[in-house]
């Protein structure tokens, strides 16, 4: 037997090879899948598999984004809809990053508010539709709470996961050294929940977006939502695929937004799966 040689019964370990991908090639990968259902789309429309009564083709969806940009609907309606997915977002996001902190951060904050901050989050956002109707009635106030509501508890759990999961022993060392409640958490615990925090984001801006479609239900007279309620009016599939589209790349907009804040914020994180 060589000196070399692995003993029986055992095998030669193999250590992993990493082949890191060019982003170039990364982009080519991740775009397969939009690229095979937009073929996929087209090929059932061209052979009348799907009629345009029932969803219309590529080509009419196009040419209706050209009419809606033209006569400048579609982008009163994207601005109207970002600024309330946007407003919403952001007090949703305040809301549920003080809560967190409290809650994560003192054992007062956790007895008095996690359990009844718990009821609430369990409570689905869409059943909140009708009452927030009646207390608000049906202006913009109702949209942007039902979308900020929507938004709080992600950011909540999240950021009182993180704030719990810090280090204590790094918590007493830095009160040791008379850091300051507030500066320890500024100075420590954020940063030490920072993934959590970008983790309760990342799903706060997708929330935010599917409590958008919820909001402009409630008798909406300019967005995105009012032009699905005008096509359906008029049976135009062209323009209800618009709109959904809209949706879909608002969401996506949000998720790289998140991944490239991520990226600026933890440049030592390296992608799960990048060099496999």
């Amino acid at each position: 037997m060589s000196a070399t040689a692995p003993p029986p019964g055992l095998v030669r370990p193999r250590p992993p090879r990493h082949r890191p991908r060019s982003r170039g090639c990364a982009a080519t990968v991740r775009a397969l899948g939009p690229v095979a259902l937009l073929v996929l789309w087209w090929t059932a429309s061209a052979t009348g598999v799907l009629t345009p009564d029932v969803l219309a083709s590529p080509a009419d969806v196009v040419r209706a984004v050209r009419e809606l940009w033209a006569d400048g609907q579609l982008p009163d309606a994207l601005t109207t809809s970002l600024t309330r997915s946007g407003t919403g977002l952001l007090i949703g996001l305040t809301a549920g990053l003080v809560l967190g902190i409290t809650t994560g951060f003192t054992r007062l904050g956790d007895e008095l508010l996690d359990s009844s901050l718990q009821t609430l989050r369990t409570i689905p956002f869409l059943s909140l539709v009708p009452l927030f109707m009646v207390w608000f009635g049906i202006n913009e106030t109702a949209k942007i709470l039902l979308i900020a509501v929507a938004t709080t508890f992600p950011m909540y759990v999240s950021t009182s996961g993180g704030v719990r999961d810090t280090d204590p022993k790094l918590v007493e060392a830095m009160r040791s050294f008379g850091m300051g409640r507030l500066a320890l958490v500024r100075e420590v615990v954020l940063p030490g929940a920072l993934p959590s925090l970008l983790a309760g984001l990342r799903l706060s801006m997708t929330l935010s977006v599917i409590a958008l479609i919820a909001a402009e239900e409630i008798n909406a007279t300019a967005g995105i939502g009012y032009l699905m309620s005008q096509a359906q009016s008029y049976a135009r599939t062209d323009v209800l695929a618009v709109c959904i589209l809209v949706y879909g790349l608002l969401g996506l907009a949000a998720d790289i937004a998140v991944r490239l804040l991520e990226r600026v914020l933890m440049p030592w994180r390296t992608r799960q799966g990048a060099t496999r």
